[in-house]
Order: C-alpha cells, then structure tokens, then sequence
C-alpha cells in the first residue's frame, strides 16, 4: 500500500459541493492499493502514519507524530498513486487493484484506524472528490509497505 501523506493546518474533501470528510491539524493522506497488497499491508501503513514523527516539538523538531499531537486523521483513496508512469505519455494502472479489492482494503484500513484512533475523517472510495488542504511546512512524505 502506498500513503501519501501531508501534514496539514486543514483538509476537506467534498463531493458535489458537500463536505464528505474534514480536519484540522493532522495529516491527509492519500491512499494507493496496489494488487499484491493484503490486510497485513494496511497494518504496516496505519502503524506508519499514526507513529511517522513529523510534528515539531518545543524545539522546533520532527519528533512528534499524529498520535501524539491528537491531531486528525483524513484518509483519501486514490486509485492513480499505484499507476506506472516509466514509459509513454499516458500512466497505466495494471499495478493498481482492481476496484472490489482496493475498495476492501481502504475500508480495512479505516475501520482500523478509527478503532485506535480519535480523529480519522474519510474521502469515499470511487467517488469523484475535490480535495482542498493548507500543507503546513510543506512537510509531504511518501510511504510504501513493500
């Protein structure tokens, strides 16, 4: 699984002009399935997120992680972060999971993560969404579990 993750001040994602999903300090963070991932995968990714260190502490470091600042949590799915963009003008997305697996995982991972977690808002998995968010730094990393 890949996670594409920005550490926000806000996020919001809507759909047809309504909100679907809001936060605000925290991370977004897009979310890839690729074909060969399993639960197992969106457990190592949601460990990552919840415990990747990139809020500063009272010294102006990366040290402290989403968890620890109780910040919000907004999970997007994206089907294009898998594509294969190596050859051409036009990205395939044979690496991606076909919809009914993709969609099964997301929803793994967030039910887990609201299980452990307070704040974790959502996109809607096959929706058209507009996606809107202040990157705070800008601080973005890319996650994979493989």
């Amino acid at each position: 699984m890949i996670g594409l993750l920005q550490r926000v001040t806000q996020a919001r994602v809507t759909i047809g002009g309504q909100a679907v999903g809001e936060i605000g300090p925290g991370l977004m963070v897009l979310v890839g399935v690729e074909r060969a991932d399993t639960e197992a995968d969106a457990d190592r990714l949601l460990e990552r997120l919840l415990g990747y260190r990139v809020f500063p502490d009272a010294e102006g470091k990366m040290n402290l992680s989403v968890r620890d600042v109780r910040g919000g949590l907004l999970l997007v799915p994206q089907f294009t972060l898998p594509a294969d963009t190596q050859k051409g003008m036009r990205p395939s997305f044979t690496p991606a999971a076909p919809p009914d697996q993709g969609k099964q995982l997301f929803d793994y991972l967030v039910g887990r993560a609201r299980a452990v977690h307070s704040s974790v808002e959502t996109g809607v998995f096959g929706a058209h969404m507009q996606v809107s968010l202040v990157n705070d730094g800008p601080v973005t990393f890319w996650l994979q579990t493989r």
